[in-house]
């Protein structure tokens, strides 16, 4: 979902839970305690310095979505190598010189980067314990790390799908429902396979309750990250089981007035358990 240097920006439906590296270092040490994260800001500045001037169909600028993307595979639990490959996933699009990734970054993650844009979904292995279940000492295979860097590509692009025209918004719907979807779960990544699953449906069957399950999927950004797995199946086997539009609406207002003051309890008794 490129687009070239200064596109005009569309009104409304800014991506208003933009990731920050902050929150992607934070997200790298919770899963990785002690881990050198000088890679992935070394990463990201290179990332902002061949993206300047590029921006998102939403005006934002496009380094924005580098940070998306490595957040997701952050919060995946990918190792800093791989979470450095996807702050640098789209750097191939820009006019730096490939020999400069493996200069600063080393030949795998060059690798990785380069695999993203070039390996077919097809010829990725999947339905084996993937890179979501791996122990505390496991590491990813180099083919896992590519499809959870695409994955989260396309996850981040379907939070930010607005700004596509209806006839691409559709499209693109279709593809992650098809095949992004069982693929991340597939995988071994449910929690990233369940909101692809509802961010599509939303666009194609906008009338239904997808449109409430969409609202509580983008409400877990809210929280901290160890907990969002645990309230957005919560929320939602609570959704499935309300059968009517207009309970799913008024159970997804509750949630939706209530995130806030959830977010902080959360936040408080983790701050107070850790001291």
């Amino acid at each position: 979902m490129k687009t070239r240097p200064r596109t005009a920006r569309r009104a409304g439906g800014r991506d208003a839970a933009a990731a920050s590296l902050p929150q992607v270092l934070t997200a790298l040490r919770l899963h990785h305690p002690g881990a050198d994260v000088s890679l992935v800001e070394r990463a990201h500045a290179e990332a902002a310095r061949w993206h300047a001037g590029q921006t998102r169909r939403s005006g934002d600028p496009y380094v924005t979505h580098c940070v998306a993307v490595a957040a997701v595979v952050a919060d995946a639990g990918m190792p800093p190598a791989v979470v450095c490959a996807a702050m640098l996933h789209d750097i191939t699009d820009t006019l730096c010189p490939p020999a400069r990734v493996v200069e600063y970054f080393g030949p795998d993650v060059a690798r990785l980067v380069a695999d993203v844009v070039a390996v077919k979904l097809v010829d990725l292995p999947v339905g084996k314990p993937g890179p979501g279940t791996a122990g505390p000492t496991g590491r990813p295979t180099h083919e896992e790390a590519v499809l959870a860097i695409r994955l989260a590509d396309r996850l981040h692009n379907m939070r930010t799908i607005a700004f596509l025209g209806p006839a691409k918004q559709h499209g693109k719907a279709r593809e992650t429902i098809d095949v992004f979807a069982p693929l991340a779960r597939a995988a071994g990544l449910p929690d990233m396979g369940r909101e692809l699953h509802d961010l599509s449906t939303a666009v194609l069957r906008p009338a239904s309750s997808a449109v409430s399950a969409r609202v509580l999927t983008l409400l877990t950004v809210l929280l901290p990250s160890a907990q969002r797995a645990r309230w957005r199946e919560e929320w939602h086997a609570e959704l499935t089981c309300l059968p009517e539009r207009g309970t799913r609406a008024r159970f997804a207002l509750r949630v939706l007035l209530g995130a806030p003051r959830l977010s902080l309890t959360l936040r408080h008794r983790a701050r107070w358990e850790g001291s």
